[in-house]
């Protein structure tokens, strides 16, 4: 009686830890669009050389203070031919197709959010 209750609860746990590991690493919490001036790309690490980048994206007018603020988006690439492409591309405005995860891998990279494709490119 006792070895079955151990099955069953070893079964139970070994099922919520494979849950948990797929919805915090691999289920794609969100996907989009966004926009905005390539600022930089990199291929870095120790161990796990991911592909980083990081681009500005065009700000808002604050009524009050009369400023223009921009927002940063950090994303990771993971396909090599998304990354070769993009390190042609540093300064120019373009668009990127995203993947966001909630948790970050270190063999995909140090961001959430992934880039899948590019979606256009303007001078």
């Amino acid at each position: 009686m006792l070895k079955k209750i151990l099955y069953i609860a070893s079964i139970v746990v070994v099922i919520a830890l494979a849950a948990f590991v797929f919805f915090r690493y691999y289920f794609v919490f969100g996907d989009g669009v966004k926009a905005g001036q390539l600022n930089y790309f990199v291929h870095k690490g120790y161990v796990f050389k991911t592909y980083e980048g990081k681009m500005i994206m065009s700000g808002y007018k604050s009524v009050n203070a009369g400023v223009i603020q921009s927002n940063e988006f950090s994303f990771s690439v993971t396909d090599k031919a998304v990354a070769d492409s993009l390190m042609r591309y540093s300064g120019k405005e373009i668009e990127l197709h995203y993947k966001e995860y909630i948790g970050t891998l270190p063999w995909r990279g140090m961001n959430s959010f992934i880039v899948d494709k590019i979606v256009s490119v303007k001078n």
